[in-house]
């Protein structure tokens, strides 16, 4: 009998300037692989030079005023997207197990992720399955979607960490949050 891989839960946070790829560009994305157990194994950021001729979202670019901090960190030390892709690439494929994309909102960040994955490394270790974790808290909690959102979360589930709007800082919260819940879930099958 084959023996399985172990699950690697790849917290990702995406910064763009817009809503969507290809139209818009992803300014910055971190990730922090974690193990069921909360062990923090590895992480990965990049602020990246923007998609030629792709321009900013008008409404995305207001809220980017409000959080100036941020614009100035994900706009410093620029990398291709063909070099910063092909970089996390190998990143993934380097982790002991399979990896499993973990977001909050999923289909945002994945989206971002997904498509400059196809379109500059060639292919992504995610296949076509990514977890969000606001689904996850309507199962565990038995809430309607958009009520499963962070603050009608149990406050034990979040750890003392920073959510900063940087891309790494981010992906490390919402990795620890995920385990959490991962925690919880256990404790109420005994």
């Amino acid at each position: 009998m084959p023996t399985t891989k172990q699950e690697i839960y790849v917290s990702t946070d995406v910064e763009a300037d817009g809503p969507i790829p290809g139209i818009n560009s992803m300014l910055s994305f971190g990730s922090a692989a974690y193990l069921e157990d909360k062990t923090l194994i590895s992480t990965f950021t990049a602020n990246l030079e923007l998609l030629d001729g792709a321009s900013p979202d008008p409404k995305t670019m207001e809220w980017w005023q409000t959080q100036p901090e941020a614009w100035r960190a994900c706009r410093e030390n620029l990398i291709s997207p063909d070099e910063a892709m092909k970089d996390y690439l190998a990143w993934l494929e380097a982790l002991p197990g399979l990896p499993v994309f973990v977001g909050y909102p999923v289909a945002f960040d994945f989206m971002f992720v997904y498509w400059y994955l196809i379109r500059f490394a060639g292919r992504s270790p995610f296949s076509h399955s990514a977890l969000d974790m606001k689904t996850y808290a309507m199962a565990l909690l038995d809430t309607p979607y958009r009520q499963s959102v962070k603050r009608n979360m149990p406050k034990d589930w979040f750890d003392d960490l920073p959510h900063t709007h940087l891309a790494l800082d981010d992906a490390i919260e919402q990795g620890a949050l995920f385990c959490n819940m991962l925690k919880w879930h256990q404790s109420k099958k005994r």
